[in-house]
C-alpha cells in the first residue's frame, strides 16, 4: 500500500490486513450502494439487475470484511457469517432468529469497528498502520 489506501486492493482481495478506518469507510460506501440501489430501482428492474448487483457487493464486502478480520487475528471466514446475518435483516429485522442475527452485527460492530488491529505483523500480515505512519 506504500503509506495509501489501495482501495481497489480493498474491495477486490481478501487476502492481508486493512486498518479500522478505510474498512469503516469501504462498509459504508457497501452499505450506501446497496441502499441507494433499493430506493432507485423499481420492483421489475431490482428482479433483472439485482441478480448482478447483489453478487458484487457481497463480494467486496466479504474481502473488506475479511481484510479486517484479519487485522483483528481471526480468520476471513467469518465474513460468511457477519455477511448471511446482514443479508438475513436487510432492510428491516423482524422475528426470532433475526434477533440472533442482529446479536451476530452488534459483535461485528465492536469487533470490527471499535477494537484495534494485533499489534506487529500476524500471520495475514505487517501492521496497516504501521506502513501508513512510516510513510
Amino acid at each position: 500500500m506504500n503509506g495509501q489506501i489501495d482501495w481497489s486492493d480493498l474491495f477486490f482481495s481478501a487476502s492481508g490486513r486493512a486498518a479500522r478506518s478505510p474498512a469503516l469507510i469501504a462498509a459504508a460506501i457497501l452499505l450506501g450502494v446497496a441502499a441507494l440501489y433499493e430506493a432507485l430501482v423499481g420492483a421489475t428492474l431490482h428482479w433483472l439487475t439485482g441478480w448482478f448487483i447483489y453478487p458484487a457487493l457481497i463480494y467486496c464486502g466479504a474481502c473488506v470484511l475479511s481484510k479486517r478480520l484479519h487485522d483483528r487475528g481471526r480468520s476471513g471466514w467469518w465474513a460468511g457469517l457477519i455477511l448471511f446475518a446482514i443479508v438475513a435483516v436487510w432492510p428491516h429485522p423482524n422475528g426470532f432468529f433475526d434477533f440472533l442475527f442482529a446479536i451476530v452485527l452488534v459483535w461485528a460492530a465492536v469487533e470490527l469497528g471499535a477494537m484495534l488491529g494485533e499489534d506487529g505483523t500476524n500471520r495475514y500480515g505487517p501492521n496497516p498502520l504501521k506502513r501508513l505512519l512510516a510513510a
